[in-house]
């Protein structure tokens, strides 16, 4: 997707988004957040969208958002105000092709159905792979595309409006695996009918 238009679809959604995308994505983000919660301690959420997951990380984890929209941001930064979430340390804007983080920053790295809305998310999911530490987790949900099936077709029919939904819904899980440095741990489906994607990714261990 082109950036700009990421920017303008996300401004549109924001006033609605909780309601609609973000409540069929709920159960995908309560699963990546409970495997958070058991895993994580230092996190980084790319994506942090409207910040619908905020409030259930645990109190004990450092939590750090991005996000590209401004409007999206400035739901998030609200429900962090105005529920006290005092685990949430930073909200901040940033384009996830080039995070203004050093190098094996965050042990764990969350992106809940972001990575098919990105710009050059082969980019991205190199920039993860550097932030993130040796052995630390990144822990995806997102729809994938299907090889067959009424829903690969419905895929491939609203593929060319993209920019205008604001996710690719022809998006190949390949474009996430194709980072050396990250390796699958977990892979399962979500309901209902398997149309999301739970994925674990860990990145190699330092050599000793």
């Amino acid at each position: 997707m082109d950036i700009n238009a990421v920017g303008t679809s996300y401004a549109r959604w924001a006033p609605i988004y909780d309601r609609t995308f973000g409540a069929i994505t709920n159960r995908g983000r309560r699963k990546a957040v409970a495997y958070i919660n058991a895993h994580g301690q230092k996190v980084l959420e790319v994506g942090v969208g409207t910040g619908l997951s905020l409030r259930n990380y645990d109190p004990k984890l450092s939590v750090t958002g991005i996000d590209f929209s401004h409007d999206m941001l400035a739901k998030a930064k609200e429900k962090v105000a105005e529920e006290g979430l005092a685990h949430v340390g930073e909200l901040r804007q940033m384009d996830a092709r080039h995070l203004d983080f050093p190098d094996d920053s965050f042990d764990t790295i969350a992106l809940m159905h972001v990575i098919s809305v990105v710009p050059e998310p082969e980019r991205v999911m190199a920039e993860i792979a550097r932030v993130c530490k040796p052995g630390g987790k990144v822990v995806i949900t997102n729809h994938f595309a299907r090889d067959k099936g009424f829903l690969a077709l419905v895929e491939k029919l609203t593929a060319p409006f993209a920019n205008l939904l604001g996710w690719h819904s022809d998006f190949e899980m390949g474009t996430v695996l194709r980072e050396d440095r990250l390796s699958v741990l977990e892979q399962s489906t979500i309901p209902p009918m398997g149309m999301m994607t739970f994925l674990v990714l860990e990145k190699a261990r330092a050599a000793p």
